[in-house]
C-alpha cells in the first residue's frame, strides 16, 4: 500500500536551498533510515511530511485514510505545552500518556459494550439488525487491531522503554525531559500509525531499551521513516536508506551497512566512467584542433557537434569524514591507573546512603581502551568521575572508601557530556586553549579546531551560540590541544553525526595513549574497546554488579550468550570446535600412499559441497541469533539456539571428513 508520495520537494531558509527536487515514495513494510550530515535538513523534511512546515516547491501526497505520526527530537516541549494548557485539573500520569496512544481502541471497546447493551434491549427487528451490523463492524476492527487485551500492551511498551511499576502512576510533569520524551515515544508506538516518523528515537534510551525498540520496530508491518545516529540500530531495523546530502536525495536498498557498500561501489563506477569520458573528450578536442581547417574538417565539425551534446558524468559528493587526531602522547608507565576497592553512594529519601557500587577494582594498563556499559541511572558517570578523583579534583568525586592510584607520567584529560570543559562565553579559539600550554599560538589552535570540523569564521564564534554538535567538536579539539596520554570520555559521541562518529573512532584507534570511556553507542564500543566494564541490574549485591570483561562489545555479547546457554564454565568452549588444519571445501587433500577403506558411503563431491554450504549458512544464522541481545533475556531460548548450533557444527565435522574422503577415493 502506498502511504506517501513526495514530488519535487524544495525548502529554502537562507540564500541557498536546504534541499531541492526531493522525490520518493513510501509503502507499507518499508523501514526507511533517513541519513545525512548534521544540518542537511532531515528534521525539516520530516516536518514537511506531516504539514508542520510548508515547502517552497513540490507536493506531498498521501491517502486520506493513512494515519501519519511524527515524534520529534524535542517532543517534550510539545508535551509540556500540552500539560500547561490542559482544561482539566486532574493528574496526567505516565500510564495516562501511554494509554492515549490506544484511545481509538478504547473508544471502540466502549462502543462495542454500548452496542451489545442496545441490542439486548431492542425489540424492533429492523433497528436490531442495524445495530448488529454496526456491532459486527466494530468487532472486526477490534479483532484486526488485536484489541482484546490492550492494557497488557501498555505494560509491555512501558517496561520495554525502561519504566518501572512504581513510575506508572507518577504525574508526567514530575519526570525529567528525557523521560517525558520516552513517554511520548511509548504513546506513538502504541498508536501504531500507518506511517511512523521518528527523529532520533534512541535518544534517552539505554542499551537494553534500545535493543527492545529494535525488536519492536522490526516486527511492525506499517511504514516507517527514522532518523538516527545509532549505526547498530539502523542496521537492525531498516531495509532502505535515503541519504540527504548536498541539497539532494539518493535512495538505496538495504540497511546502513549495505548503503555504505553501495555508495562506495557506485562512486567507483562513476569515477571510472568520468575518467573514460574525460579521456574521450580530450582525444576528441585534440582531433578537432588538428583537423578543423584541414581535409578532415567535416569530420571535425561532426565531432564538435557530438561533443557539445555530451552530458558530463558527475560523481556524487561524498559525505567526508573529518581528519581528527589527538596528536602524539608521551609514554606513560606500564599501568596507568589502579582502582582498589572504591565505593560511592548518595542519600536516599530516608537519609540512608544508597551505594551505587562497592569494593570496585580495576587496573588499566598503558594502551588499553576500557568502555563502561550499563542502563540509564546505574551510575556510569559517577563511576567514571570517582575513578577520576585523583586526576582532577574539580571534575572528580571522592570515593567513600577505597583508593585510586595514578601511574608514572600519566597526563589525563576529561571530556564530560555536559561540555563544561569549554567556556560558553569565549570564542572557539580561546575555549580550546589549554592551561598547561599557554605558549600555543592562535594559528595552532585554529589547526586543532579545523581537524575537528570547526573552520573559518566558526573558530571566532562564541561557544555558547554554537549547536550541540559544534560544541562537542570544540571540546574534542581541546583534548587534542592538551596533549594528554590518558583520555577519560563521558558519552563523546552525543551530538555527532554518523560520519563524525566514524572520524572520532579512527582518531581514538590511532591514539597512542590510553582510554577510559562511557558510551551508549554499541558500534562505537565495539570498534574501540579492548575491555568492557558492565553493570548487571539483575544482581542485588552491589559488590558484584560491576564486572570487567576482556574484549569489545561483540566479545561481551558472545560471552554472555555462552554463559546463559551453559552456566558451567567447563562447557563454554564449543564441543565440536574444528581443530587447526582440518580440511574444508577448497583445501587440497594430501595424497595417500595406499588406498584407504571408506568410512562413509559413496556420495558425489558436489552433493557434499552443496550440503556443507547449507549447513555453514545455518551455523552462521544460529551464531547471529546467539549474538542478538534480544535473545539473552530468555535463558531457555538461548540454550536451545546454542544446542542447535553445536549440533550443526558436529554435523559439519562429519561432512568435512566425508568430503575429504570423497575427494581422495571417488
Amino acid at each position: 500500500m502506498l502511504l506517501l508520495s513526495v514530488r519535487e520537494l524544495s525548502r529554502q531558509f537562507d540564500a541557498e536551498p536546504l534541499f531541492r527536487n526531493v522525490t520518493f515514495d513510501v509503502r507499507s513494510g518499508e523501514r526507511i533510515g533517513l541519513v545525512g550530515p548534521n544540518g542537511c535538513g532531515k528534521s525539516t523534511l520530516l516536518r514537511l511530511l506531516v504539514d508542520e512546515d510548508h515547502p517552497d516547491t513540490g507536493v506531498v501526497e498521501k491517502p486520506s485514510s493513512a494515519v501519519i505520526t511524527l515524534l520529534e527530537q524535542e517532543a517534550r516541549e510539545r508535551l509540556q505545552a500540552m500539560l500547561a494548557n490542559r482544561d482539566d485539573a486532574g493528574v496526567h500520569t505516565l500510564y495516562d500518556e501511554a494509554k492515549a496512544g490506544l484511545e481509538h481502541l478504547y473508544r471502540l471497546q466502549k462502543e462495542s459494550d454500548s452496542l451489545a447493551a442496545a441490542i439486548a434491549g431492542e425489540s424492533d427487528a429492523a433497528k436490531r439488525t442495524q445495530l448488529e451490523r454496526r456491532y459486527d463492524t466494530v468487532q472486526q476492527d477490534l479483532h484486526r487491531h488485536n484489541a482484546y487485551n490492550i492494557d497488557h500492551r501498555v505494560d509491555e511498551v512501558l517496561y520495554g522503554l525502561g519504566f518501572t511499576d512504581e513510575e506508572f502512576e507518577r504525574p508526567l510533569e514530575k519526570f525529567s525531559g528525557g523521560q517525558q520524551t520516552r513517554a511520548m515515544l511509548a504513546r506513538t508506538l502504541l498508536h501504531d500509525p500507518d506511517l511512523m516518523l521518528l527523529d532520533e528515537p534512541t535518544n534517552h534510551l539505554d542499551m537494553v531499551a534500545t535493543e527492545w525498540l529494535e525488536q519492536y520496530l522490526s516486527s511492525r508491518s506499517g511504514g516507517m521513516i527514522l532518523v538516527s545516529h545509532d549505526r547498530y540500530f539502523l542496521d537492525r531495523v531498516t531495509n532502505r536508506i535515503l541519504e540527504l546530502n548536498n541539497r539532494s536525495l539518493r535512495d538505496f536498498p538495504g540497511n546502513f551497512s549495505t548503503y555504505q557498500k553501495l555508495v562506495a561501489e557506485q562512486n567507483k563506477v562513476l569515477e571510472r566512467t568520468r575518467d573514460k569520458q574525460q579521456d574521450f573528450i580530450a582525444r576528441t578536442e585534440e582531433f578537432i584542433r588538428r583537423n578543423k581547417y584541414g581535409q578532415k574538417h567535416a569530420q571535425a565539425a561532426d565531432r564538435e557537434k557530438k561533443l557539445a551534446r555530451v552530458e558530463l558524468v558527475e560523481v556524487a559528493q561524498e559525505i567526508s569524514e573529518l581528519p581528527m587526531n589527538f596528536g602524539e602522547a608521551d609514554r606513560a608507565g606500564d599501568w596507568v591507573i589502579d582502582v582498589q576497592g572504591i565505593a560511592k553512594g548518595f542519600p536516599d529519601e530516608n537519609g540512608r546512603i544508597a551505594p551505587l557500587f562497592e569494593n570496585f577494582h580495576l587496573q588499566i594498563e598503558r594502551g588499553q581502551r576500557v568502555g563502561i556499559l550499563g542502563p540509564n541511572g546505574c551510575g556510569k558517570t559517577t563511576l567514571l568521575r570517582t575513578i577520576l578523583s585523583e586526576l582532577d579534583s574539580q571534575q572528580g568525586l571522592t570515593p567513600d572508601t577505597g583508593i585510586v592510584r595514578i601511574g608514572t607520567n600519566v597526563q589525563a584529560a576529561y571530556f564530560d557530556q555536559q561540555l563544561s570543559s569549554v567556556d560558553p562565553n569565549l570564542d572557539a579559539i580561546e575555549a580550546v586553549r589549554p592551561e598547561n600550554h599557554p605558549e600555543i599560538t592562535a594559528a595552532e589552535l585554529r589547526n586543532d579546531l579545523a581537524r575537528f570540523g570547526i573552520r573559518g569564521d566558526q573558530a571566532k564564534q562564541r561557544v555558547g551560540a554554537m549547536s550541540g554538535g559544534e560544541k562537542c567538536k570544540v571540546a574534542l579539539a581541546k583534548l587534542s590541544a592538551i596533549g594528554a596520554n590518558f583520555l577519560i570520555l563521558d558519552e563523546p559521541t552525543n551530538h555527532l553525526d554518523l560520519w563524525a562518529r566514524a572520524s572520532l573512532e579512527r582518531a581514538l584507534k590511532n591514539f597512542a595513549g590510553t582510554l577510559l570511556f562511557v558510551s551508549h553507542d554499541r558500534y562505537f564500543v565495539d570498534q574501540l574497546a579492548t575491555h568492557v566494564v558492565c553493570y548487571d541490574k539483575q544482581i542485588e549485591n552491589t559488590v558484584e554488579r560491576w564486572k570487567v570483561y576482556d574484549g569489545n562489545y561483540s566479545d561481551f555479547i558472545t560471552f554472555r550468550a555462552n554463559q546463559l546457554a551453559e552456566p558451567d564454565e567447563s562447557t563454554l568452549e564449543p564441543k565440536t570446535a574444528k581443530t587447526k588444519g582440518s580440511a574444508k571445501p577448497g583445501d587440497v587433500p594430501t595424497a595417500q600412499p595406499t588406498k584407504q577403506k571408506r568410512q562413509y558411503k559413496y556420495r558425489k563431491v558436489e552433493d557434499l559441497e552443496v550440503e556443507i554450504a547449507e549447513k555453514e549458512s545455518l551455523a552462521d544464522e544460529l551464531e547471529a541469533e546467539m549474538l542478538n541481545p534480544v535473545n539473552h533475556r530468555d535463558g531457555e531460548k538461548i540454550r536451545e539456539i546454542k544446542q542447535r548450533y553445536d549440533e550443526t557444527r558436529e554435523e559439519l565435522e562429519h561432512l568435512y571428513a566425508h568430503w575429504e574422503e570423497a575427494m581422495e577415493l571417488n
